[in-house]
């Protein structure tokens, strides 16, 4: 059953009834369900179905496209030696046709395709523009998790393709919402607080959340998918990075580096801590992780190019350097067996922020202030001691900014006296350094809201867990 995505759904639909050739690209991080996503809108009605092979060459996958260009009704065709003679019986399948119904085509892990020197680019380049541009009846879906890929062979291209794709998808993990409606879906009865967790291990992604059972707790259902002795996700790391990038090493390497400094790094520091030179490999490292959702870059508060940071924002990679690179568990029940203890909790911490930061349209709406919104950033102090930090800093058009602070806690939460007098640290550090003159308001983002008592009047708003659940 498909949970949510009706947004991406209704999309399919519009092109699958327009009037014009579509080009429509699904892109999106792995395992987030865009081959799935496709099948449902369309079940296996098809006209043509092909897909690429992780590490295949151009022989392999030209073999295998003969097998299915046979499948799908073409005449046996002679050894196909170039992709120019594969699109040519793609093209002649499509004149053969006597439907006037749409005609769906869809190439899943298309970037794996596109081996060098294959000249696949090029051949569907000219598929498309010589023949397939100008039919009506043919919706050309594309998918790949090769998100650097998508963006830059078609999204960026300056040849014969610029400008071509009719329709972009971008497929994001679940929201909270989704998670829900997904594991309720299954059976698989969790409060909001474990879900929250959950998405603090498995990052929103669907694939990962299918392996949940309704018999087991989430520390249970974590064991079993990770740490047990044939875990599904045991070796998912790895494969996570080495399907999506060439000499993944040198990706995982500026990974783990920002694993390591949670609030992000700048460029100079990372070329410090991995040792990567400073030029167009680095340049393109940085950029391949962030268009994969891997990183984000981000200006601190206030805005200035020179102040980017990079921070590692998938959470399923956090929790890999967190708890299993290295020295990897041998207990089958490690996570069971892990509870509260200083090193999970200082992982919570950071994991609840990535949660947050995926969720600011709900965090917006829970503070009331969806229409009013100029910018998100974080903030750290250059000269406060001791050192301030904001988490979270809303930028609002009603002349306030909101900075907020990020706690996961099993209970209210309760600001004694030094947590106020950071507060206020704080508070004072960034309307100084920042030398703004706007409003500057205390707001807690927390799972189950603030204890009232006489340290809480420094918190100006509040938003709790349920607010992190609405619907987008």
């Amino acid at each position: 059953m498909l949970v949510g995505r009706e947004r991406e759904i209704k999309l399919l639909q519009k092109y699958h009834r327009s009037d014009q050739a579509e080009l429509v690209a699904v892109y999106g991080r792995r395992r987030v369900g865009k081959t799935y996503l496709i099948r449902q809108a369309f079940g296996d009605d098809f006209f043509f179905y092909f897909t690429g092979v992780i590490d295949a060459n151009k022989t392999e996958h030209l073999e295998r496209f003969a097998k299915a260009i046979i499948a799908h009704g073409a005449r046996t065709p002679e050894t196909i030696e170039t992709w120019m003679q594969a699109f040519d019986l793609l093209s002649d399948l499509i004149r053969s046709s006597k439907s006037k119904k749409k005609k769906v085509i869809f190439f899943d892990e298309m970037p794996w395709l596109d081996n060098p020197k294959s000249g696949f680019l090029k051949a569907f380049d000219y598929f498309w523009n010589a023949f397939a541009s100008a039919r009506s009846d043919i919706l050309f879906i594309v998918c790949g998790s090769a998100t650097s890929w998508i963006t830059r062979k078609l999204f960026r291209n300056r040849g014969g393709l610029h400008n071509r794709v009719t329709g972009k998808i971008h497929l994001n993990p679940f929201t909270l919402h989704e998670c829900e409606a997904f594991l309720k879906s299954k059976n698989v009865l969790l409060n909001r607080y474990d879900i929250i967790e959950s998405y603090m291990i498995f990052g929103g992604i669907p694939y990962y959340l299918g392996y949940f059972e309704n018999n087991y707790s989430l520390a249970g259902n974590a064991d079993n998918i990770i740490f047990a002795e044939n875990a599904p996700l045991k070796e998912e790391f790895q494969e996570l990075y080495a399907s999506l990038f060439k000499k993944s090493e040198h990706y995982i390497e500026v990974v783990r580096a920002l694993s390591r400094k949670m609030r992000g790094m700048t460029r100079d520091e990372l070329i410090e801590a991995t040792k990567h030179k400073n030029g167009g490999t680095l340049t393109k490292i940085l950029e391949d992780l962030e268009l994969s959702g891997f990183i984000r870059k981000y200006l601190a508060f206030p805005s200035k190019a020179n102040g980017a940071l990079y921070q590692l924002i998938d959470s399923f990679s956090l929790f890999y350097f967190s708890f299993m690179h290295g020295a990897r568990p041998t207990d089958i029940h490690y996570w069971t067996g892990l509870r509260d203890s200083p090193r999970l909790n200082a992982w919570r911490g950071y994991a609840f922020e990535l949660v947050c930061f995926r969720h600011i349209e709900q965090i917006r709406s829970g503070l009331g202030i969806a229409g009013v919104l100029i910018g998100i950033s974080s903030w750290r102090s250059k000269h406060s001691v001791p050192g301030a930090q904001i988490d979270l800093v809303i930028e609002r058009g009603d002349n306030v900014v909101d900075l907020c602070e990020i706690k996961f806690s099993k209970h209210p939460y309760a600001i004694d006296k030094a947590g106020e007098d950071d507060l206020r640290n704080k508070l004072s550090a960034f309307t100084q350094e920042t030398k703004t003159h706007k409003s500057v308001h205390i707001a807690m983002i927390t799972t189950y809201g603030v204890k009232q008592n006489i340290h809480a009047g420094i918190v100006n708003s509040q938003v709790t867990m349920d607010a992190l659940f609405t619907p987008d």
